[in-house]
């Protein structure tokens, strides 16, 4: 089913008049005319939320949210959405807004304001279920490979290899409700698989600090945390040994992006950040020197877009459409930094599935 938001390229009904015959046909040129219309097309506008803070996979060409350019979207994923817009015959045109705000990003198709989401979101079927518990969103086929690591100071290279490493006076920021966060916790020891918390963990909140009681009482994770812990400020270890995780913003637990986080790491605020390897290596490179990726992590993620749960047409297409741009899974990331045109060039090589 689609949604009700698909467009379609429609005609209208003939008069019997010549003039308005005449009309008719005017309009209908002009309607064929039109972005996305062509003779005998049902071209869809598909309305996309993309995620404005993942450099290089999905960000703004502006990070101000009042410029013009916040829309704008670039990056890795802009990229493959461009490609699938140039697939002749296929029949997507994507109108896409900005989302500043991660938590739950992942939901906001099961709303009437976007058909599809995007912004490197790790595939998880946690991710596809509401409060209730029930399934509203589907992920599409993967069409990035993600991992986590931790990006420091150059000085601390040698000192932090590892996650094991990191010592109790070391404090790691991260993005809470990501990937980045929640893997952090299991490699520690703080989370089980499932984002439930170590007896004895305590997180400061503005309304005071939460001591987990119980194992698995409480938790936190890519897809969910308990009420209690949203607004999250500092999470401390049941285990003297390991390290606090910081949580930036101007209030406690406010999100924030990536550029807090690397001022923060400059500054010393926090000795180094836990998130996807991508992210991290693009901040190395761009630190002239000043910081370097460690700790890379063996288990490995899958991203992917997000649509509505019944609308299986879109799924369908795009679904179709990642297999050819990517090569079957061929094509990613690397591919993409050493040739960002690599999407388009396969797009102009599209046969219409024939």
């Amino acid at each position: 089913m689609e949604s009700a938001r698909a467009r379609r390229c429609v005609g209208g009904r003939r008069s019997g008049r010549p003039a308005d015959r005449l009309a008719g046909v005017l309009a209908a040129v002009l309607l064929l005319l039109a972005p996305g219309c062509s003779a005998g097309s049902e071209d869809r506008t598909v309305e996309v939320g993309f995620y404005a803070f993942f450099e290089p996979v999905s960000s703004s060409a502006d990070a101000d949210p009042e410029s013009s350019g916040f829309d704008t979207h670039i990056g890795y994923e802009a990229d493959l959405l461009t490609a699938i817009e140039a697939m002749e015959g296929h029949g997507l045109r994507f109108n896409r807004t900005a989302i500043s705000q991660w938590t739950g990003i992942w939901l906001r198709p099961a709303t009437d304001e976007f058909d599809l989401v995007g912004g490197g979101i790790t595939i998880l079927e946690a991710r596809t279920r509401d409060e209730s518990g029930d399934p509203v969103v589907v992920f599409t086929d993967g069409h990035i490979d993600f991992s986590q690591s931790l990006l420091v100071r150059v000085e601390d290279a040698a000192r932090l290899p590892d996650h094991d490493a990191l010592m109790p006076t070391d404090v790691v920021g991260v993005l809470p409700n990501t990937t980045g966060e929640a893997r952090l916790l299991q490699i520690l020891g703080v989370a089980d698989e499932d984002g439930g918390l170590a007896a004895g963990t305590r997180i400061d909140t503005p309304s005071g600090s939460v001591t987990v009681e119980t194992d698995g009482s409480l938790v936190i994770s890519a897809a969910r945390v308990s009420p209690e812990l949203g607004l999250r400020a500092r999470l401390i270890p049941a285990e003297s040994h390991r390290p606090q995780v910081l949580y930036l913003g101007e209030e406690p637990g406010a999100e924030v992006g990536e550029a807090e986080l690397l001022a923060a790491l400059s500054k010393g605020t926090i000795d180094a950040i836990a998130r996807g390897t991508a992210g991290n290596t693009l901040a190395a490179a761009a630190s002239d020197g000043a910081f370097v990726v460690t700790a890379l992590d063996s288990r490995p993620e899958r991203g992917g877009f997000v649509v509505g749960i019944d609308d299986t047409t879109l799924l369908r297409q795009i679904n179709q459409a990642v297999s050819w741009l990517t090569d079957g899974g061929r094509i990613g990331m690397a591919e993409w930094l050493a040739d960002p045109r690599v999407f388009l060039d396969r797009a102009a090589r599209w046969d219409g599935g024939s």
